[in-house]
């Protein structure tokens, strides 16, 4: 769902779902962008611009209307596979995955878990440009939040940035709790009566941690640099607020790399279990062939038919050979019970 917007007098790309012109922490009532962004770079207030999934002729017009760097505009265009920040003087570009969780009402092998997206921010002392990839992470409570509190939206554009990272940072912990139900319910499936054949099971959220775990990493770096190094975007006094977020992104990692080693102990407890399941299938098999061998092997010597044997012709020989068959068969399988192979 879209943000709510204004509608200005000249007709927006289809690509913007919220823009707004701030003053002091307060939205001011202009009806086109461009005069906003003329306000702002008149040193009045700054822009805040929310973008999804733009064409390459949007992020184009905005890179001249903006002065954005081509290499940043590549990057929101075609997208970047990993969290990243770098500095366009005076422009700084961030780029965040975003990760949602995928609700499902049991965990299969082939159960999607997690599902990726992108956002891209670019920082000036008078403006703020986001462009969101997928359908992850929405910034329009955000926004909503932002200025209904105009004394923090009063800090700029850094602040924004601020609590950009900590909203994904956010959406995180709250994968990272819902990933911990599913990692609980494959320990109980692993550790059950049954539990020999949930190797699949495991192996898939796994596969799916690993996704998970590319996209939460590399935001480490980002962060450590937002809050020790110097950035003509963000003022000294608020690299507080990144050390912050980069605490609690530390705490996920954290908490991801346990999840790792726990499945790893599961999977190969479940493949340890299936080993001992198909030995003792292996076991029971063996004492039925040898069991079955006995008649098998007694009915194979007596139907050789040769004139010389003992018992051939006897009167009660035919059921004496029953007996003999009967009586080894019970004595086998009893020394196959007693060693718990049956």
């Amino acid at each position: 769902m879209a943000e709510e917007v204004a509608r200005p007098a000249q007709r927006a790309p289809d690509s913007v779902v919220a823009w707004g012109w701030y003053l002091d922490g307060v939205r001011q009532p202009v009806h086109t962008l461009k005069v906003a962004v003329e306000r702002a770079h008149a040193g009045e207030g700054f822009v805040w611009l929310g973008l999804k999934d733009p064409t390459d002729e949007d992020m184009a017009g905005f890179a001249r209307r903006f002065d954005l760097h081509p290499l940043a505009i590549e990057d929101a265009v075609e997208g970047h596979t990993r969290s990243k920040l770098e500095q366009f003087h005076p422009t700084l570009f961030a780029v965040l995955s975003t990760v949602a969780y995928v609700e499902h009402e049991t965990l299969t092998e082939f159960s999607e878990i997690v599902s990726t997206g992108q956002i891209m921010v670019f920082v000036g002392e008078q403006m703020v440009l986001t462009v969101r990839r997928g359908e992850h992470t929405p910034l329009r409570h955000l926004r909503a939040e932002l200025e209904a509190n105009p004394e923090l939206l009063a800090r700029g554009p850094s602040y924004v940035l601020y609590r950009i990272f900590d909203t994904v940072v956010d959406e995180y912990q709250r994968v990272v709790a819902q990933i911990e139900r599913d990692v609980d319910s494959v320990e109980e499936l692993v550790f059950s009566r049954q539990g020999a054949h949930e190797v699949d099971r495991v192996y898939q959220l796994k596969r799916e941690l690993i996704d998970f775990r590319r996209s939460v990493v590399p935001l480490a770096a980002p962060l450590n640099a937002l809050a020790t190094r110097e950035f003509t975007a963000v003022p000294q006094h608020d690299r507080d607020y990144f050390r912050e977020v980069a605490d609690h992104h530390t705490e996920i990692r954290e908490s991801v790399a346990s999840f790792d080693d726990v499945l790893s102990t599961l999977l190969q407890a479940s493949l340890a279990r299936a080993s001992v399941a198909d030995n003792q299938d292996m076991r029971k098999i063996s004492a039925a062939v040898a069991i079955l061998a006995i008649p098998t092997t007694i009915g194979a010597i007596y139907g050789m038919n040769f004139d010389n044997m003992p018992e051939l012709r006897t009167q009660n020989g035919y059921f004496v050979v029953l007996a003999v068959m009967l009586v080894s068969m019970v004595v086998a399988y009893l020394f196959f019970r007693r060693n718990r192979w049956l």
